[in-house]
């Protein structure tokens, strides 16, 4: 008999396990485990919407870096445009030469880093291994020329100069030149030898901090830079697949290259050569007199459009050198300074025809009698003619053919006067300086070539000015002078400049307006300037920006773009008064300071009028000057030559510019000549 258990009440204290488990207190590992749940959720959803942006939204541009990191470019450069003289002749042509280039990734892959292969190049090839090396190594800080500033996926050239057949022999076996290539390749060649040289301008490699994809050969100087875009033509470009270490596994994409335009210039290549011939013979002369003439400069412009006909300088170089390159030391050498657009020099006495309009202008009449003492005192101070001449009374005619100083001396004071002297008023009118800015000095003219230099027209402001940068050195030089100089001479001289210069305060003095007045003191102009000056005179007052190129021309002949040498300013001059300065100077080539060097002249066949100038600098010799426009009566060109440390414009400059008119007058008969033959033979010969 089963004996019944009866279940007691649980006191008040004691609960069943069942009642504690639902208790709510009792609830927490559930609470922690819904916590972990949601924290693991939440970590889940930040993944998947990490993986969705990664995937979906920047996936591509991680897949395009892929590709990137994988494939390199090479530039495909295109036969560059010829440059041309306004008949069409080369000035700067092509010339298919085979080349030696060599793949730097190939060689620094090579157990020796190519070292064997470009020994073995360097004995084909003729030259030394370490020529060979030196170009194929890549620019660097640190790294002097030849070396190569590009991308080093493109092909380096170390040889442009080599015969077909030794190109070849080197085609043909691959095998002993793995990462060498030969192939035929357009070369720039100069028909005119050294001629033009800095207007042509060259070419070079980008440098190293140009972008990777640039083309191979950028113009660096002359119109090579001013028209790179348009000589450049549009580069190719060859997209090559390659391996984690750079080992080219297969070709992606190519795109061919697109041949540059042609330049035609205003260029005549006739008149170029012959002033470069009568520049280094006027040099030459110079110098067997016993003047340094260190450089020099021909410029000859057309008168009535601006356009340049020609540019020499000296010294010059041939820019064939750049073909095959050149080393460091060869082109700290080269003279790459275009004397004609960025040499600066006072101009003497050729300035005179701005101090003439101005003084015309001011009031003073060109007609009348004014005297010509051998010297002019102004403050302390007797400012002389050259070789304090004695002239006697004249009219500014006369003073301009024989080239008085102290007339124009004493316009310059009375005008420094009227404008308050030591004590200026608010607003000095400045006529003389007023002038000269009308015939556009001062300024860069534009011309269409780089690095043109600006020149200067000193005024009160600018003497002001460079006093407030100079005051500190001028003052310290004044205490101690200049010991480190040889010259005692030279350096006593310097240490009473600095001295006058630290106590004068940046005073613009009646000498100061003197100087001025004949182009001397302070006063500097670049030949290009002082031809674009001419130029206005002789077309009655309008200044031109001159212009060498003239078109640009596609391969198939169609015109791009006419050059029009634009107008950037009149001369605030009468014509009766510009009729008057160019009057005058057509009795100086004849009765003046250039009567020498144009003894003998065919003045019928082609008449002249110019200017000499004799510019004086402390510690060096004279500037020799020759300004001038022809014929007379109708001016088509304007002729100015500078011969610096040549001596007086009348002996170095004015024979130069002599033969040069000789040389466009020839050419002027030879082409009448040519046009009569052509017009008899189409008239059948009557």
């Amino acid at each position: 008999m089963r004996r019944s258990v009866q279940q007691r009440p649980l006191s008040p204290g004691r609960r069943s396990v069942q009642q504690r488990l639902l208790s709510p207190g009792r609830n927490r590992p559930q609470g922690r485990l819904t916590l972990v749940f949601v924290v693991v959720t939440a970590l889940m959803l930040t993944l998947l919407g990490r993986l969705w942006y990664l995937q979906v939204v920047t996936g591509p541009s991680y897949v395009r870096a892929a590709t990137e990191a994988r494939v390199r470019s090479v530039v495909l450069p295109p036969v560059r445009g010829r440059i041309l003289d306004v008949r069409g002749r080369p000035l700067v042509a092509n010339e298919t030469k085979p080349q030696v280039s060599v793949d730097y990734m190939a060689l620094i892959h090579q157990p020796d880093g190519g070292r064997d292969v470009l020994t073995r190049l360097a004995r084909a090839l003729g030259r030394p291994y370490q020529e060979i090396a030196d170009r194929a190594r890549l620019c660097a800080g640190n790294v002097p020329r030849p070396c190569w500033p590009g991308s080093p996926y493109q092909p380096i050239v170390v040889a442009d100069d080599v015969s077909v057949r030794t190109a070849l022999w080197i085609a043909e076996r691959q095998s002993e030149f793995p990462g060498v290539s030969t192939a035929l390749r357009p070369v720039r060649t100069y028909p005119l030898g050294s001629a033009a040289a800095h207007v042509l301008g060259y070419l070079q490699p980008p440098s190293p901090d140009d972008p990777e994809g640039g083309p191979e050969l950028i113009g660096r100087d002359g119109l090579e830079a001013e028209y790179d875009r348009e000589l450049a033509g549009r580069t190719g470009i060859r997209q090559m697949a390659v391996d984690s270490t750079g080992k080219v596994t297969g070709l992606v994409r190519e795109e061919a290259a697109v041949a540059g335009d042609t330049l035609v210039t205003s260029i005549d290549a006739r008149v170029q050569k012959v002033a470069e011939r009568a520049l280094a013979r006027a040099v030459t002369a110079a110098r067997k007199r016993g003047e340094p003439a260190d450089s020099g400069a021909a410029v000859v412009l057309e008168a009535k459009t601006g356009r340049v006909t020609a540019i020499a300088d000296y010294p010059t170089y041939d820019p064939g050198v750049w073909t095959g390159g050149i080393s460091q030391r060869d082109y700290e050498d080269l003279p790459l300074v275009s004397a004609a657009v960025q040499g600066q020099w006072p101009p003497g006495s050729t300035w005179k025809v701005t101090s003439t309009a101005a003084a015309a202008k001011a009031g003073y009449p060109l007609r009348a009698s004014y005297d010509c003492p051998g010297g002019y005192k102004i403050g302390g101070r007797v400012f002389h003619n050259f070789e304090s001449a004695e002239l006697g009374r004249m009219d500014m005619r006369r003073a301009l053919v024989v080239s008085c100083d102290t007339i124009f001396y004493r316009f310059a004071e009375k005008m420094w006067r009227r404008d308050g002297g030591l004590k200026p008023v608010k607003r000095p009118k400045d006529p003389m300086q007023v002038m000269a800015g009308e015939f556009g000095f001062g300024t860069a003219t534009g011309v269409d070539l780089p690095h043109e230099a600006a020149g200067r027209v000193p005024d009160r402001a600018w003497k002001k000015a460079n006093w407030e940068r100079t005051k500190a050195d001028s003052c310290r030089r004044a205490k101690t002078g200049y010991p480190e100089m040889s010259d005692r001479r030279r350096a006593a001289y310097l240490k009473a400049l600095a001295a006058d210069n630290c106590r004068s305060g940046g005073v613009w003095w009646a000498g100061d307006a003197a100087n001025f007045s004949i182009g001397q003191g302070d006063v500097l102009v670049t030949p290009l300037q002082l031809a674009r000056g001419y130029a206005a005179l002789a077309n009655g007052g309008t200044v031109f920006s001159p212009r060498i190129g003239k078109q640009v021309v596609r391969a198939d002949g169609t015109v791009v773009r006419t050059i029009t040498p634009p107008v950037v300013g009149k001369v605030d001059a009468s014509r009766k008064t510009l009729r008057f300065i160019r009057d005058a100077l057509a009795g100086v080539p004849r009765t003046g300071t250039a009567a020498g060097a144009f003894d003998g002249y065919a003045f019928k066949r082609l008449p002249i009028a110019g200017k000499t100038g004799t510019a004086e600098a402390y510690g060096r010799q004279d500037t020799s000057w020759f300004a001038s426009f022809g014929p007379l009566k109708k001016p088509k060109y304007v002729v100015v030559v500078v011969v610096s440390q040549g001596g007086t414009g009348g002996t170095t400059a004015a024979p130069a510019a002599r033969e040069i008119w000789e040389g466009i007058a020839a050419l002027s008969h030879d082409q009448k000549k040519h046009k009569d033959q052509k017009k008899h033979k189409k008239d059948g010969g009557r």
